[in-house]
């Protein structure tokens, strides 16, 4: 039997929000898998379809149905063993076995009443099943008090299955108010094992997973540079597209440090903006009796058309605040702080950037190594314009205006260690331009190319007065011509059993670059450049505008990759060496030309050479000298989910020596172990340790372990982690494993990746 729609399904909401108040302590979430929600649209003009057994009672007024009923609308479809449906009053009453099918998500009840033109009614002894996350639950009594308004009495929620989930959240009340997209809890109390495991008097939330300020749960940690420490965030929800967290932060050894992080992203007439900051605030260090604070803050954003500007801010308040407060290897390492503000504009075929920059250097106390101070850039201004083939020539030209000002520093090295004598470290300041035209003809065919290119560097100094010196201006303007070539011949091969395509590309490079006296020109912001395969192919070997190497040079180099009938590359490998027909005479810093009639020897392998094989390798061979340079060698095995291995070896000659094994691997059927080890084979020291298990126990995962690693010559830093993970509700535990996990295993895998947050 299909009547006229009567079901004015507002009401339907009331039963799916007992998800969102039962689960009302986790954040928004993704779908198992990393789907997002999809859209749930109903028509609400759909005819109502009606079965049963038997059907008696007075036609338009009241409708008895016995046995095996059923009432389908649209997506929603209702099952009982007796159902009443009083026309009239718009009231649906169903008994017995009450079942009720709606997107997915599935509901049983004893006992079902509503009113669709009010939405009161209520549900006895209702149990639910919901598509997204898995989860399930139940509750002593819906009452619905309106089409908007509802009443949960004694719910609860799992995403664990079966009728005794290992935790669960029950709420013995709660009201839930789709007008206001508010509800409201008492008591609320999380049972691991039916063991409470933290509970709160009252909570609030959003019903529909909107962003809400409130408290975040709390997270414990322990390092050995500060003790115990308890972080009890709260966030503010200022606007949808701004939001601030402010997260007082007790450390046991040090006192209350106060943090905030706040972000917002919108848009004008002109454009985009977004913007993060982040201060961390903690006055009168109990250890070392200073007020101590970081700031980090970036912003960007669009004034019109083509037209932008932004900063970038990092400062702290002395030089041991990453020693002390850094969570990972890589924040403890940072000792450059720039300050930059910038803008940008664009045209068709030109780009204009002004900025200012200028550093805080924080030196490493306990070691005799300077952390060297950059040239602040008071201001920079950068122009670049360029065309490709026009009439068969590609052409640019880059300009660049600067004020280069040095802020002296004071040098004392291992002043923390004994007493030793400071030096105040000072440099000539001055102005810079630099014109860099180039022009270049490519020819280019499927098998080779040829490209020959001109370019000029051009630049004039104004330095200021600087010790006994007085101010002065320096010019220069060298050219350089390079000619570019390669071939590239193909082959079908097999490659540990696969039909691959293998290519074979021989290239040479040659380049010519007068020699120029520039022993009188300032070093403002030029360095070595780090000698590698793309290097190899560069007009100069300097990193910078202050110097232009003199070069009557080639460089050889032969890459062959395995490409699999798809186009990714299985493998490539490469080998390459410069020849030098005269000697290098221009120098950073030195007047003594270098002698030699051949570079390093370069070699190279990468690729993923099978499913469960990756490697990566480098070496660079002194043939003069028979001995390596530097060499790094990786390789990674993963044969399957959650089965990663890593091993690499990284020399630098007269620098550094180290070995480095990571892995996510199972024990057994749910026990994970984990863990990484970075040792310095010329320093017989341990940079960097971690050891730790996991356990995936399908609705709920653990993580335990600790994480050892250097902060500075002679301190180091070692952090405990454990953690509950209740899937789809929230995190309860010491620390943050997974960050310190991802960041520390190559190729690790999160065991419950359904439910990122």
């Amino acid at each position: 039997m299909s009547l006229a729609p009567p079901f004015k399904k507002r009401w339907a909401y009331a039963i799916s929000a007992l998800i969102a108040a039962c689960a009302a302590q986790a954040h928004a979430q993704t779908q198992p898998g990393g789907g997002t929600v999809t859209p749930r649209a109903e028509d609400p003009d759909a005819p109502v379809t009606i079965r049963a057994e038997e059907i008696s009672g007075r036609p338009d007024r009241e409708l008895i149905l016995t046995r095996d009923v059923e009432v389908v609308q649209d997506k929603m479809r209702v099952t009982a063993d007796s159902a009443c449906y009083r026309q009239v009053e718009s009231e649906l009453e169903a008994k017995s076995n009450v079942r009720l099918w709606r997107f997915g998500d599935y509901y049983t009840a004893d006992e079902f009443r509503l009113n669709t033109e009010t939405g009161v009614g209520y549900m006895l002894q209702p149990t639910y099943k919901l598509e997204m996350n898995n989860a399930q639950g139940k509750a002593q009594r819906i009452d619905f008090l309106s089409q908007d308004r509802a009443n949960v009495v004694n719910g609860t929620y799992s995403t664990c299955e079966g009728p005794n989930p290992d935790w669960y959240v029950r709420s013995s009340t709660l009201s839930l108010d789709q007008g206001r997209d508010v509800g409201v809890g008492g008591a609320t109390v999380v049972y691991f094992k039916d063991v409470p495991l933290i509970g709160t008097p009252g909570i609030s939330f959003s019903l529909s997973g909107a962003r809400r300020s409130g408290w975040l749960p709390a997270v414990p940690g322990f390092s050995s540079r500060g003790g115990a420490e308890l972080t009890v965030p709260y966030y503010f929800n200022i606007a949808p597209n701004r939001d601030l967290t402010v997260s007082p932060h007790y450390i046991g050894r040090r006192g209350l440090q106060l943090g905030a992080v706040g972000r917002y992203i919108g848009e004008t007439d002109a454009g985009s903006y977004e913007g993060r900051t982040w201060i961390e605030y903690l006055p009168n260090d109990k250890e070392k009796g200073i007020d101590r604070w970081q700031i980090q803050s970036s912003h960007t954003q669009a004034l019109a058309k083509d037209w932008s500007y932004g900063w970038n801010v990092r400062a702290a308040s002395d030089e041991d605040y990453p020693t002390d407060f850094s969570k990972t290897v890589a924040g403890s390492a940072e000792r450059q702080l720039l300050k930059e503000l910038r803008t940008d504009y664009r045209g068709e075929i030109w780009s204009l950037t002004a900025r200012v920059q200028k550093y805080q250097v924080l030196q490493d106390p306990d070691t005799n190594t300077i952390t060297p101070r950059p040239y602040d850039r008071l201001p920079a201004v950068n122009f670049h314009a360029g065309q490709y083939d026009i009439g068969g020539f590609d052409w640019s030209v880059d300009a660049e205006a600067t004020r280069f000002r040095y802020a002296g520093q004071d040098i004392c090295p291992g002043a923390n260690i004994g007493g030793t004598t400071c030096t105040y470290d000072s440099k000539v300041n001055g102005d810079r331009i630099v014109v860099q035209p180039q022009i270049s003809f490519p020819i280019i065919s499927p098998s080779y190319f040829i490209t020959p290119k001109l370019m000029l560097n051009a630049s004039a100094y104004k330095l200021d007065k600087f010790l006994e010196e007085e101010s002065r201006t320096v010019t220069k303007a060298i050219p350089t011509f390079s000619l570019d070539s390669g071939l590239e011949f193909e082959r079908s091969t097999r490659l540990f059993g696969r039909a691959v395509t293998q290519t074979l590309e021989p290239r040479l490079f040659y380049v010519y670059t007068p020699y120029r006296d520039q022993t009188d020109v300032p070093v403002f912001d030029t360095a070595d450049a780090t000698f590698n395969f793309t290097q190899l192919f560069s007009e100069n070997r300097f990193v910078g505008s202050d110097r232009v190497g003199d070069a009557n040079q080639v460089t050889a180099a032969i890459v062959s990759r395995f490409l699999e009938e798809s186009g990714a590359e299985r493998l490539r490998l490469a080998f390459g060496q410069r020849f030098y027909f005269n000697d290098q005479r221009v120098q950073l810093t030195s007047t003594e030309p270098v002698s030699t009639g051949r570079s390093d020897l370069l070699l190279a392998g990468a690729g993923r050479i099978s499913d469960t094989w990756g490697v990566d390798s480098a070496v660079q061979y002194n043939q003069g000298d028979k001995r390596v340079v530097s060499s790094n060698f990786n390789v990674q095995f993963q044969p399957g989910q959650k089965k990663v291995f890593n091993a690499g070896y990284r020399f630098l000659r007269d620098s550094f020596k180290n070995v480095d094994f990571s892995t996510q691997w199972p024990i057994s059927q749910r026990w994970f172990g984990v863990g990484r080890m970075s040792y310095s084979l010329q320093d017989h020291r341990i940079l960097e340790s971690l050891i730790g298990l996991e356990y995936n126990c399908d609705c709920w995962v653990f993580r335990m372990g600790a994480q050892r690693f250097v902060t500075t010559t002679n301190k180091t830093s070692t952090q405990v982690f454990f953690q509950l993970e209740l899937n789809g509700l929230s995190k309860f535990g010491i620390g943050n494993p997974l960050e310190v996990l991802k960041n520390s295993i190559p190729g690790y895998q999160q065991l419950n990746p359904g439910y990122r947050r």
